[in-house]
């Protein structure tokens, strides 16, 4: 084979393609959209479009490099109330206390339930979707004992605590300020640091990164931790911009999230997912959720909708991971 030619194979970067794929599909039903309903692409709508959309963006962070490590955390909606209902009850409690002090409580209790399920995933050796689902009840069944079975209501919080989420900081909401932190901080983290490429050399073979000296249990306990501690920050902002904390909050939003990783092109096998994936894949589903009421179609149609496209997404990144292992065959016999 000319050399050319294997040029062009090894400049193949099919996840390229796949981010391509999912630009092009939002710019189309962005259009489609928009010539049903011409408030679709307003200003107005757009920032509530990304607004809402931040949470769920943030939570996937997280999800993903679970996910690259063929894990799965089903806890993380539990998790989510749990911290958003003691966050409510102690602002309630101590209104003078500084509203910016409540995301570090959420933090704190977001890592410590991420760090139990990551016990029992990295030291105790239980399945990640066993241990997640068992933890899931058990962070459902605390927010109904601290609560009581009542939920706080926006009258029992500050104003203050409530402009955590519909605040600006330089001119931006809150909550899309926060995201672009993270998604900042997260691209480096991955793309330019050991502990990073430790993540991926898990996710794609943990046989081969345990014997090439990596920590494999250090590696997992982390990223439950870490996303712990984005679904406990999730929980606090997700209690300030709904005002409101029950003990089913969040109720099955792990689906949602775990969706946005898969649309976003991350392997549900492990070893690959990259953040601008993650990303095009959250504003899917949040243009998904905002447009298809805007249109007039059915609550019913919107999750049959939206359960096709997953399915969709899933057989794509088969047939992309399949190509890429064509790819690498070929490179091996040149």
């Amino acid at each position: 084979m000319s050399e050319k030619t294997l040029q062009k194979i090894k400049g193949i970067n099919v996840s390229k393609f796949r981010e391509l794929g999912l630009v092009v599909f939002i710019i189309i039903i962005s259009i489609f959209v928009q010539m049903r309903n011409s408030s679709f692409l307003t200003i107005e709508n757009i920032n509530d479009l990304v607004t809402n959309t931040a949470i769920l963006s943030i939570l996937a962070v997280g999800m993903m490099l679970v996910i690259i490590t063929r894990g799965i955390d089903l806890s993380i909606g539990a998790t989510i109330a749990l911290s958003g209902m003691i966050t409510a009850l102690t602002i309630g409690k101590f209104p003078g206390l500084n509203p910016w002090l409540t995301l570090v409580l959420g933090l704190v209790i977001g890592m410590a339930c991420g760090g139990i399920v990551g016990f029992l995933i990295s030291k105790a050796g239980i399945l990640p979707i066993i241990a997640s689902l068992g933890m899931m009840n058990v962070f459902r069944g605390l927010t109904f004992m601290v609560s009581g079975g009542k939920w706080v209501s926006a009258h029992q919080m500050p104003e203050t605590f409530k402009g955590v989420a519909t605040g600006k900081t330089l001119g931006i909401n809150n909550l899309i300020f926060i995201a672009i932190v993270i998604y900042v901080i997260s691209y480096y983290f991955l793309n330019h640091t050991r502990t990073g490429r430790k993540i991926y050399a898990v996710g794609s073979n943990p046989d081969s990164a345990r014997i090439s000296g990596i920590d494999t249990g250090r590696v997992l306990l982390m990223v439950y931790v870490i996303m712990g501690a984005l679904a406990g920050l999730a929980g606090v902002l997700w209690v300030s911009k709904f005002a409101s904390a029950q003990g089913d909050t969040a109720m099955g939003y792990e689906l949602n999230v775990i969706a946005a990783c898969v649309l976003g092109g991350v392997n549900i096998a492990g070893g690959s997912g990259k953040i601008s994936g993650i990303l095009m894949g959250s504003l899917l589903l949040g243009i998904l959720n905002n447009a298809l009421p805007l249109i007039n179609v059915s609550p019913f149609w919107q999750n049959a909708i939206q359960g096709v496209i997953i399915l969709i997404a899933v057989i794509i990144n088969a047939l992309v991971k399949r190509k890429v292992h064509k790819n690498n065959l070929m490179r091996r016999k040149i």
